[in-house]
């Protein structure tokens, strides 16, 4: 088997090699005021936020129970992440879903966790779904909270209303 000619085959490579640099540069270039940005007014909701949600009466807005703390993450794509003290562990999934961007400083998401009986047996999901308006510095935000429980069939058997307060958690 013969290469052909010897310098052409040495001169691709080099060319190769010159086109990967020059990509690894430009995406460490491109990357890295990404990666040092500080401002979390330009990230909106994207990040980790650590809660206090109050349930609330849907008609009168009174606190039902005292509040209990909740951990939010919202990943790039639109992915959301929820684990609360509001339920035991034991007893039900976190919750995953999706959030997307509304308009100006809101969003919404939904999230759904699955809840068993102390047997073991799976007897409904919690579909919460969120308005939520981050502040102007992008530290905090505020939301309210519809739930809506459904039965394993997909049927709504009930419903509640919260609201929450977030700091982010960095």
């Amino acid at each position: 088997m013969t290469l052909g000619n010897p310098n052409r085959f040495a001169a691709c490579g080099r060319t190769a090699v010159s086109v990967l640099a020059g990509m690894l540069f430009l995406g460490w270039a491109i990357a890295a005021p990404a990666q040092s940005d500080g401002d979390n007014s330009l990230r909106g909701l994207e990040g980790a936020w650590r809660l206090q949600v109050t349930v609330r009466d849907c008609n009168t807005g009174q606190p039902l129970r005292p509040t209990f703390p909740a951990v939010f993450t919202f990943a790039k794509g639109g992915v959301a992440t929820a684990v609360t003290a509001g339920q035991l562990p034991s007893l039900a999934t976190p919750g995953l879903g999706a959030w997307r961007h509304t308009q100006g400083q809101n969003y919404s998401t939904v999230t759904d966790a699955f809840v068993f009986s102390a047997a073991g047996m799976w007897i409904q999901t919690h579909r919460l779904t969120r308005a939520i308006e981050v502040s102007i510095d992008g530290q905090t935000f505020r939301d309210n909270v519809a739930l809506q429980i459904l039965d394993t069939t997909g049927n709504p058997i009930a419903t509640g209303c919260a609201t929450s307060v977030a700091n982010r958690l960095e």
